[in-house]
């Protein structure tokens, strides 16, 4: 062998055929059983065989390169090295035989949520996935932003982003026009980039197609629990807390303004109390009016309004009209609620109902909560009683016990004296969707 030859490849073609097969199994990923079992040898034959052949590599290495541990070492050292700069760096070409000598040196490949980094080295397994990790923190991601907040976070370049983003069990996920989302903010995160490069606020209704979410209300209740969002008053469209632009109320309801504002004014008639909250968070003066169901306001006793902890008396809820979907038994005890199974109730979302229910039942203010008990499940019922609506706790698990499907008609049974609660399924026989459904064993043999 002449200083002139590539001395590697000339090395790797001297080992016995089944070595080199072995080396280039190695170099696919494949492990030390599968490859005992293609060449019907035990795994600890295998690994003495390659570990043969990276001895007689890394002896040729030492009459070729000088130095070429300790050059290797300090190149690995790194989060991700390519194979490419590790042959650079022994004076050859980039080939399988590279792998035997930087292992010698501690160095593997780079672990990440999608496995093993093949072509890249680093003795430190892990540090590729955390810098990774600190770009997705920066998530949501348009596609020009890519290069630049994963090479800020430390991502050596030509490692295969897309490659690794695009992976199933990647944390992001693709959104539209090389967009990339949280996986699980999806429907936020896309709200925030269409609301970003829009530049201005938004109804629900015109984020449906952007975010991917099939209501109106589901994308409202998505953006209100996010701190990114801000719902502007009255008009009811949502902007970007950042927007600097864009007069932001410091007060996280109605209610609160409300409180607010006789705190530092004191009693109020009326008109003047909504007129002030208005200029602070400006609502309907129906909001308002439910605002004044909460115990915490009351009037005086000439008829102003004022805080309950300043001597004012609690004001109470007037009776609602009893809407045709409740009734009550002739002695007052027991009531009920007539609903069908919707797609809100099967998703375990809470039912708003008519307070009608819930002023019968003695809670005329808010907020107040009162539990029934289901024979047999641990779960409790819970009616409450806000400023805006009473609202009933998820009924989901009960009515798939009960074997209902969309569409099937129930009635909620409420008892006043025993605090208890059932449910009775109350469909006629041959209009009840879930007669014309076929059973589980039908359906997974249609399909």
């Amino acid at each position: 062998m002449t200083r002139d030859d590539d001395w590697l490849q000339v090395a790797f073609a001297a080992l016995p055929i089944r070595s080199r097969r072995m080396i280039e199994d190695r170099a696919d990923g494949k492990t030390l059983e599968s490859i005992g079992q293609k060449h019907e040898l035990s795994r600890e034959r295998v690994r003495q065989l390659l570990l043969k052949a990276q001895e007689y590599l890394c002896a040729v290495a030492d009459e070729f390169v000088g130095g070429w541990r300790d050059r290797l070492t300090a190149l690995t050292g790194r989060s991700a090295v390519p194979q490419s700069e590790v042959a650079s760096v022994l004076g050859v070409r980039d080939q399988v035989a590279v792998g035997p000598l930087v292992e010698a040196v501690g160095a593997e490949h780079p672990l990440t949520w999608a496995g093993r980094l093949n072509g890249w080295w680093t003795r430190s397994s892990g540090a590729l996935e955390v810098l990774i990790r600190r770009g997705v923190e920066e998530a949501p991601l348009r596609g020009e932003d890519i290069a630049a907040t994963f090479a800020a976070a430390g991502v050596p370049d030509n490692v295969p982003l897309l490659d690794l983003l695009g992976h199933p069990d990647s944390p992001l996920v693709p959104g539209v026009g090389g967009t990339w989302l949280r996986r699980r903010a999806r429907g936020r995160d896309a709200a925030y980039l269409f609301l970003l490069a829009n530049g201005e606020p938004c109804r629900a209704e015109e984020l449906l197609a952007p975010t991917g979410i099939g209501r109106k209300s589901a994308v409202a209740e998505a953006l209100r629990r996010d701190e990114r969002f801000v719902q502007l008053r009255l008009e009811g469209k949502w902007a970007l807390t950042e927007w600097p632009h864009l007069h932001v109320t410091p007060y996280p309801n109605a209610m609160e303004a409300l409180v607010a504002v006789l705190t530092e004014h004191g009693p109020l008639h009326k008109d003047a109390l909504f007129s002030r909250v208005g200029e602070r968070y400006p609502v309907t003066p129906w909001r308002l009016h439910q605002c004044l169901l909460d115990d915490r306001v009351g009037t005086t006793a000439d008829g102003l309004i004022e805080l309950v902890a300043r001597g004012a008396t609690p004001i109470e809820e007037s009776s609602p009209t009893r809407p045709a979907r409740m009734a009550a038994d002739p002695a007052g005890n027991v009531f009920g609620v007539r609903l069908t199974v919707d797609k809100d109730i099967l998703r375990g979302s809470g039912v708003v109902v008519s307070s009608w229910v819930t002023w019968q039942l003695g809670m005329r203010q808010a907020p107040m909560v009162r539990t029934f008990v289901i024979t047999g499940h641990p779960t409790p019922i819970v009616l409450k009683r806000a400023t805006s609506a009473a609202q009933i706790s998820s009924l989901r698990v009960l009515v798939k016990e009960n074997g209902m499907v969309e569409g099937c008609e129930f009635v909620l049974l409420l008892r006043a004296d025993d605090s208890t609660a059932r449910i009775e399924h109350v469909c006629a026989e041959r209009a009840c969707p879930r007669v014309s459904r076929p059973s589980g064993t039908a359906e997974r043999l249609r399909r």
